[in-house]
């Protein structure tokens, strides 16, 4: 199956999900360099987009030979929405630009952002077609990320995807978990076919894709026309090898031993020192990422905290060194979550957000400072 991003064919159907502080030129190079597909950047908000915060354009940074090019954008308010889009469409930043309606941490949601936005249907309505009729002229494809809804008592996957198609979308993403789930239970599959049923654009499955196979799975069950994966790649960029044999109908699937995780680890180590140009900030942000690699494998506390504390490259390779390489890779961990597991939680809202569905107000103080993603 071929997914299609406007005139560009998407083979495998698999997009990297943005994760903030994760899905950097770094780590898009290193699971590029797997297999193909869609590879997303980290969040990034219109306001900052659009006033030039240096930390937003180091963010928004794209390897010489990634194609395509896709931006993710959060924002609250139409007209800083088109903004940022037209800057983008100038400056011909990205290929491809997808809208953040999924976000559900308390900073974002608390402000009427992300999974709450949906509801106000005819704000979100707005804020999509504002960045479509900008993007539109460049030729440039929308596409959106949203979760069910802020509650099981406040659904509104269905109707959104209608608004959005009807707004020009090329796609929509579903995360099938609500708001208030956050990265807690299962999700909840049957709801994406839903959506698929409903939509006449393609519907990508998001959610408990730990394996090549569930993302197989995913598509059999739900009708879905592609999937987007997030957590299930942390510590296992060769995720997106499986994914594409898995999808070409292919049975084989990676997995390393020891000794070629380390050498992963190496790799992608040596792409941040690339994109930080500085070896200890880089080595640095490395860091969270060696307990995702190490996950199941025999490895003592003390070699793990060594390396989650290491600051330089050559201290990296030194503790790689001791790993013990001919340890296979640990079957019993597939299948399993990866990255955060949380509880479910209410989900915090602006003052009488839920009472007045049609309001297209931006709400007071919507917009978060220019800091970036």
């Amino acid at each position: 199956m071929t997914l299609q991003l406007a005139t560009l064919p998407v083979d495998p159907p698999v997009v990297l999900a943005p994760m903030a502080g994760i899905t950097n030129v770094a780590f898009r190079q290193l699971c590029r360099e797997q297999g193909a597909g869609i590879y997303v950047c980290e969040m990034i908000t219109t306001v900052a987009l659009a006033v030039r915060n240096p930390k937003t354009d180091k963010m928004i940074e794209f390897g010489p030979d990634e194609s395509p090019r896709s931006m993710q954008l959060y924002g609250v308010d139409p007209v800083i929405t088109a903004k940022a889009v037209r800057r983008v469409v100038e400056e011909n930043l990205a290929d491809h630009i997808d809208l953040n309606f999924g976000c559900s941490v308390k900073k974002i949601t608390s402000k009427g952002g992300g999974s709450a936005i949906p509801w106000k249907r005819n704000l979100f309505g707005a804020i999509i077609k504002a960045a479509v009729d900008t993007a539109a002229p460049a030729g440039i494809p929308v596409t959106i990320k949203m979760r069910k809804g802020i509650d099981d008592d406040h659904l509104t996957y269905l109707e959104a995807g209608k608004i959005a198609q009807d707004a020009g979308v090329a796609w929509v993403a579903l995360h099938a978990r609500t708001a208030a789930q956050r990265y807690s239970g299962e999700a909840d599959w049957e709801s994406i076919a839903r959506l698929k049923q409903a939509l006449d654009v393609p519907v990508l499955g998001n959610g408990d894709i730990w394996e090549a196979d569930d993302a197989l799975r995913m598509v059999r069950e739900t009708g879905c026309d592609g999937v987007v994966v997030g957590r299930g790649c942390l510590g296992r960029p060769w995720l997106f090898a499986d994914l594409a044999a898995a999808f070409a109908g292919r049975p084989e699937r990676i997995m390393p031993n020891l000794g070629e995780v380390a050498q992963v680890m190496r790799r992608h180590a040596e792409l941040l020192v690339q994109w930080w140009g500085a070896e200890r900030e880089a080595v640095t942000d490395f860091r969270k990422h060696v307990a995702w690699y190490l996950k199941g494998f025999p490895v003592g506390p003390q070699l793990r905290q060594a390396m989650a504390m290491s600051s330089s490259l050559m201290e990296l390779d030194d503790l790689l060194g001791k790993l013990e390489h001919d340890e296979p890779f640990p079957v019993a961990n597939l299948g399993q979550p990866r990255g955060r597991t949380n509880s479910p939680a209410k989900v915090v809202l602006p003052y009488g957000w839920l009472d007045d569905r049609d309001s297209a107000a931006v709400p007071e103080d919507a917009e978060h400072d220019d800091s970036g993603g």
